[in-house]
């Protein structure tokens, strides 16, 4: 897989070529990994407008995480909407989507002492064109409990265990793989929450099994409503997401994937719940429905230029 590199970045609140974003070999970010982060997509609308969504969510979310792990965010919303704004039109790409990764890295301080963090913002071009289904397998590595690093913080250490376990499932001939807390219940894949139906109810595992906090199942769960679809949070385990009805991995990045096989059980490829949930998020991310609890920030036309 080739990464891409864009051309620019970012950081020391200003937009700067790629190669010039780099952080001091003796900061914290670099030693112990200290940051936060948050994923965010924007799509384009048919009447030309590029819309991300949920950004000010994101951004209490952002705040959230750098509070439990003692990083100043002295940034206003305004300011980060801005800056991701300014990045954003300095990169799009009319046949593309675009994810961004808005990153607080703490570049002085040390043992929390004299903490300062730069918020640093990369993203990448995406094709437009909706996930096909994949193969999964549950992982042996597990989700570390909230006591030993909680997975309501986004930060780039709490995916270490998402790295192994991928590139265990890689040599298994799996794209994903679910991870499994101390109980041996399904906490979340390597990279975003798990959804699942069972007679026609969708289940999702609550943060308190070690799923992050997610915005998409949140959002999820509002379509689920206004299809009057029941949506309910709880424990699921192994064995019981082996034999549901319908499986999907769920996140910004992610989007809805559909999950056709689990370890060797392949599921029913009909998927009549799920699917009628991704037909209506696509709808509503692209514009071509509107939704009470959604929310879109638009990139003003302004900012819509290369450097």
């Amino acid at each position: 897989m080739k990464l891409q590199r864009p051309d620019y970045a970012y950081m020391n609140g200003k937009i700067i070529p790629w190669d010039e974003a780099t952080i001091h070999i003796g900061c914290e970010a670099a030693t112990r990994g200290l940051n936060v982060f948050e994923g965010l997509k924007g799509y384009w609308y048919k009447d030309g407008r590029f819309g991300i969504v949920f950004l000010e969510r994101h951004f209490k979310r952002l705040q959230r995480s750098a509070k439990l792990m003692y990083i100043p965010c002295p940034w206003t919303y305004k300011e980060f909407e801005n800056a991701v704004f300014e990045l954003v039109g300095t990169l799009l790409n009319k046949e593309k989507d675009m994810w961004m990764r808005p990153t607080l890295f703490v570049v002085e301080g040390h043992w929390g002492e004299g903490t300062k963090a730069d918020l640093v913002i990369t993203a990448y071009n995406q094709d437009k064109e909706e996930p096909s289904p994949i193969k999964v397998g549950v992982s042996s590595w597990q989700r570390a409990i909230d006591p030993v690093l909680p997975a309501r913080i986004k930060t780039s250490t709490n995916y270490q265990i998402g790295r192994f376990a991928r590139i265990d499932g890689r040599t298994r001939g799996f794209q994903d793989m679910i991870l499994l807390n101390q109980w041996g219940r399904v906490a979340e894949a390597t990279a975003s929450c798990v959804i699942m139906v069972r007679d026609g109810v969708i289940y999702t595992p609550p943060a308190t099994e070690g799923a992050l906090e997610s915005i998409t199942i949140d959002f999820v769960e509002e379509i689920a409503k206004s299809l009057n679809i029941e949506f309910i949070r709880r424990p699921i385990d192994r064995t019981e997401l082996l034999i549901s009805d319908e499986v999907c991995i769920c996140g910004t990045l992610a989007e809805l994937v559909p999950v056709e096989q689990i370890d060797t059980v392949k599921l029913n490829p009909e998927t009549p719940i799920l699917s009628k949930i991704r037909k209506k998020f696509y709808n509503i991310v692209r514009g071509m429905e509107e939704h009470p609890e959604f929310e879109v920030s638009f990139v003003p036309e302004s900012k819509n230029k290369k450097i």
